[in-house]
């Protein structure tokens, strides 16, 4: 596995690539890689003759409160998994390589950022796209892999995609989760053996909730559970959201709302607190079947 650290040295990289007519495809990550991770990685592995890893830990996309400083960093641990799945080029650039003395450009997608953990985090998906925007234009890759647990990130990236004309393919993968339905994450470090368990109880709500959604119940008892489940929920600090969304827009949603956008899928998300780690979750219900 070959291992670029400047963006000038990985886009000639790419510039050759092109030129043999190879496919590229692109996991972007922040590290500290699990199973959630790895399986993009072997879907992209799958899909694509030529397969690019990044690692960077983008600091615009953290608050002054938030956990850049803390977040998990296993270099070494990750360079083996990479290497385990065949992927043949890792992307590790600096801080000063990505933002140099006098960066001043941001992406911003509107209409989409505010909404759910925008709410929370403010300009954590403008740090988001600005990145994803800069990694593809220096990897400039066929096809994309994000997983489906950062939903509202897919949506903006999809989003971000379209309005600025990137001729990539975004591919969405289902969430891989713990034996307990725990949706896998790099955050999930931070927590105890206790908090771990209290953490299990997110996903039996979500399919709860789905049960509810798929018997016809109206979305506002749906919310109502899910909120009230979560927040009586032991070592839960604070329940951010919990409801019922619109797929694409990410508008929260009422039964009669819903019944006006004709959508055939919702979103049930949720974001919490438990210990020092905020979570977040979903489940997509296609209401056709």
């Amino acid at each position: 596995m070959e291992v670029i650290r400047s963006i000038r040295a990985m886009q000639e990289t790419v510039r050759n690539l092109k030129e043999r007519a190879v496919t590229i495809g692109f996991v972007p990550t922040m590290g500290a890689l699990h199973e959630g991770h790895l399986s993009l990685i072997r879907r992209c592995r799958e899909e694509n003759s030529f397969v690019v890893v990044s690692i960077f830990v983008n600091p615009i996309q953290f608050g002054p409160s938030e956990d850049f400083q803390s977040y998990p960093r296993d270099l070494e641990g990750d360079m083996e998994k990479l290497s385990a799945l065949g992927v043949d080029l890792l992307f590790f650039p600096d801080l000063k390589e990505i933002y140099p003395d006098g960066y001043s450009t941001y992406v911003v997608v509107e209409g989409l950022s505010d909404k759910m953990c925008g709410a929370f985090r403010p300009g954590h998906f403008r740090g988001v796209a600005t990145v994803v925007a800069k990694l593809f234009n220096i990897v400039k890759p066929d096809r994309a892999y994000f997983g489906q647990k950062d939903y509202q990130q897919t949506v903006i990236i999809k989003k971000l995609v379209e309005d600025l004309n990137f001729d990539i393919e975004i591919v969405v993968c289902p969430t891989v989760r713990e034996s307990d339905g725990l949706a896998m994450s790099s955050r999930n470090l931070y927590l105890n053996a206790d908090e771990r368990k209290a953490a299990s109880s997110i996903y039996r709500v979500l399919k709860k909730a789905e049960e509810m959604v798929r018997s016809g119940e109206a979305l506002e008892r749906v919310k109502e559970y899910m909120e009230n489940a979560l927040s009586t929920g032991p070592l839960i600090r604070e329940v951010q959201y919990a409801s019922v969304y619109h797929p694409e827009t990410l508008d929260e949603l009422t039964s009669e709302s819903l019944k006006r956008s004709g959508c055939r899928e919702v979103v049930l998300a949720v974001a919490l607190v438990i210990g020092n780690a905020r979570l977040i979750d979903n489940i997509v219900v296609d209401l056709t079947k």
